[in-house]
């Protein structure tokens, strides 16, 4: 990750004795602090990465399946046992919602699994963001789940055996954070399943020009730049593993 990259480089540039190469070290995780840090920088490489907005109201036809993939859906433990909150991709299940409620998909596929006392406990994300959508209003008889897959690529393989016994001939719509979205559909079409996309949880945006996006590191900007490093590499693992 971008963080310990620039702490071995501070590191490296602290202990070696070579003055030439401590000044090369150190000025070396500088400039990348201060690229993946800027958030304008930051930003052109997400709005490039992340797949365009699918309108809603530009969408054609009903879907069979709406795939929902886990990982972030919901936070971790809270002070209240009763309290449910949304995790950091938790648009993904916002999404789906809409989507059910505004007819497009019929049957909703959650995908992922928790932790092993969670899945005992059936209080896994998948498990808790089904919840959220039957108290919104989704009938629980539309939804599915697939509670094997621990990565990405055992997502598709795992949903693609449930879609190909019961939806064999079955028209299907990926939900997952945008800049997720790239590994997922390459992961789902190696495993056999065409799908349209629908991105959520984007993390790009507007890019106007000034002095505090252009200048001024950010926090922010650093963390984005985290996640997409996190899914550039992975990306590049799986193509490399012949997995998308």
């Amino acid at each position: 990750m971008p963080l310990s990259i620039i702490l071995v480089l501070l590191a490296y540039g602290f202990f070696v004795k070579n003055n030439k190469r401590k000044r090369q070290a150190i000025g070396l995780a500088f400039i990348a602090l201060y690229l993946s840090s800027n958030t304008y920088l930051v930003i052109k490489a997400l709005n490039w990465w992340e797949p365009k907005v699918t309108l809603m109201q530009q969408m054609s036809g009903i879907y069979d399946v709406g795939v929902l993939l886990s990982g972030g859906l919901i936070a971790g433990s809270k002070p209240y046992s009763d309290l449910v909150s949304l995790g950091n991709n938790g648009d993904r299940v916002l999404q789906t919602f809409r989507l059910y409620k505004a007819g497009k998909i019929k049957k909703i596929l959650i995908t992922g699994m928790s932790l092993p006392y969670q899945m005992r406990l059936r209080k896994g994300e998948t498990r808790e963001a089904a919840g959220l959508l039957v108290q919104w209003g989704v009938p629980a008889s539309d939804i599915m789940f697939e509670e094997k897959a621990r990565n990405t690529r055992e997502n598709a393989k795992y949903s693609a055996a449930i879609l190909k016994q019961k939806f064999p001939s079955g028209k299907y719509i990926l939900i997952t954070s945008a800049f997720h979205m790239r590994r997922a559909r390459g992961c789902f079409q190696k495993a056999g399943i065409k799908t349209d996309i629908f991105p959520a949880d984007y993390h790009g945006g507007y890019n106007n020009i000034n002095f505090n996006n252009l200048v001024i590191p950010d926090a922010n900007a650093f963390a984005d730049f985290s996640v997409l490093w996190h899914e550039l590499i992975g990306y590049v693992v799986y193509k490399i593993a012949g997995y998308i």
